[in-house]
């Protein structure tokens, strides 16, 4: 392995990983009732395939689009549909959910089989076309947070060879550990998907790249792959510990310092990017024909009675898994679903877990910090620092005052369409500017105005 990697900006925020790095996975909550979103996917919205009233069962495919870029979506448990409504989503709002009253004989989750997986996984049995189909049935997304359709990303496209692969095992975001403990606990499970990738792209690079402040995971996978067939040619990058290197993009920058065209995605310059947990996801997709309807969630911060991290049903409301970890404690002033960099702040507690929910994060004031908690904002002092730390190296000031103002084509004309939202500018801001809220809700504003999101 080289020095580590890293890209230009970025920032050094207190990771707290401490407090559940070393919490094993473990099984969450089986709550009597479910609400599984028809959307939890970049692309199309799925359609209900079931009724009220109607048996399900685990696995069954419950909602799902025709459109190329979407995902279906599946039930995690046995039961039998509620209702088809509306209900609280962690990014859009609300959204249409399948509301699954579980059945009462089934009591817990059980945590998967790790038995079936070996370093002697031979992934050339699987056909590559037979691996993207499979990879489209089981709804595999990208987990990393985008989720964006898996087997939309793997499946050949002449426009846009691909030959190379980038696995992000970084998780950047402060507080999150879930992949974290996955490349402990599930490595041959993830390393069997990085093959079956490479099978059905035909890519002729594979790179895995790992923060420096996650030694145990380097040395693991660098004695797994030495161990295990057809990898002899996985490149193991140690990147430097950094946010957002994470991001698709720095992280190729990172790795193979080139770059993305503005406005562009990674298969422009030949590249696939994929998540460990997607990694693993697919494995399940592929060798056991399992469906994605479980992930495991981070739940972390100062005020949450119990850390860990959990392997939840999809659909498991936020409450259910802050009851399960025993609740809120006194100090508790913030709820948010993922990290506290790029995570939604959420004040409904039914809200579901989705397929590309990695945490539930519960800050208290001390953690965010008494001036951005008192939200005591002040004039820009036009002093540059949210330029330094862009790792895109766009303007967020001129963008946000744009969007403040009601000027969305000039927030288009700074590149607001380019931004990755991760909050770097807003973390570095000396006059507590909400710099990325405003490109999120200028981004918001923007597709409903082209009618791609509802009002």
């Amino acid at each position: 392995m080289a020095k580590a990697l890293t890209f230009p900006g970025g920032i050094h925020p207190a990771e707290h990983k401490e407090l559940t790095e070393n919490c094993a996975i473990e099984p969450g909550p089986l709550p009597r009732q479910l609400y599984v979103l028809l959307s939890q996917h970049l692309g199309a919205i799925c359609k209900p395939l079931v009724a009220k009233r109607d048996k399900v069962s685990i696995g069954q495919k419950i909602g799902q689009s025709e459109a190329f870029v979407s995902a279906p979506i599946h039930s995690p448990v046995n039961g039998t549909v509620k209702d088809i409504a509306l209900v609280s989503h962690p990014v859009i709002g609300r959204e249409m959910a399948i509301i699954i009253e579980v059945d009462p004989q089934d009591t817990q989750i059980q945590l998967p089989d790790m038995s079936k997986i070996s370093p002697d996984f031979d992934e050339t049995k699987y056909d590559p076309d037979h691996i993207c189909t499979l990879i489209n049935n089981a709804g595999v997304v990208g987990m990393g947070g985008a989720g964006f359709p898996t087997r939309v990303k793997i499946s050949p496209n002449p426009q846009m060879p691909l030959d190379t692969i980038i696995i992000n095992a970084c998780e950047c975001e402060p507080y999150i550990t879930c992949d974290y403990r996955m490349m402990l606990e599930w490595t041959d499970k993830i390393i069997a998907g990085v093959k079956l990738i490479k099978r059905a792209t035909k890519c002729e690079k594979v790179f895995i790249a790992i923060e420096d402040n996650k030694p145990k995971a380097l040395e693991l996978f660098a004695k797994r792959l030495k161990e295990s067939k057809n990898c002899q040619d996985f490149q193991l990058c140690a990147v430097k510990t950094k946010y957002p290197q994470g991001g698709e993009k720095q992280l190729i920058c990172s790795v193979l310092k080139k770059d993305v065209p503005d406005g562009g995605i990674p298969p422009m310059i030949g590249v696939l990017v994929c998540n460990v947990a997607t990694a693993a996801a697919i494995t399940d997709a592929v060798v056991q024909e399992k469906p994605l309807t479980h992930r495991v969630v981070t739940v972390s911060g100062g005020g949450i009675n119990k850390v860990g991290n959990f392997y939840c049903a999809i659909g498991t409301t936020a409450g259910d898994l802050i009851d399960f970890c025993g609740g809120l404690n006194d100090k508790a002033v913030k709820i948010l679903m993922g990290g506290p960099m790029m995570g939604f702040a959420i004040a409904d507690l039914s809200t579901p877990l989705t397929k590309t929910s990695g945490a539930i994060t519960i800050l208290t004031k001390k953690e965010i910090g008494n001036a951005k908690y008192e939200n005591r904002q002040t004039p820009c002092i036009r002093c540059g620092r949210c330029i330094e730390a862009c790792p895109i190296n766009i303007n967020p000031t001129k963008i946000a005052h744009a969007v403040k103002n009601d000027m969305l084509e000039n927030a288009k004309q700074y590149n607001m369409m380019s931004c990755i939202e991760c909050g770097c500018c807003s973390y570095v801001c000396p006059a507590n500017i909400e710099l990325t809220g405003y490109i999120k809700t200028g981004k918001i504003l923007e597709a409903r105005r082209k009618k791609l999101m509802p009002e």
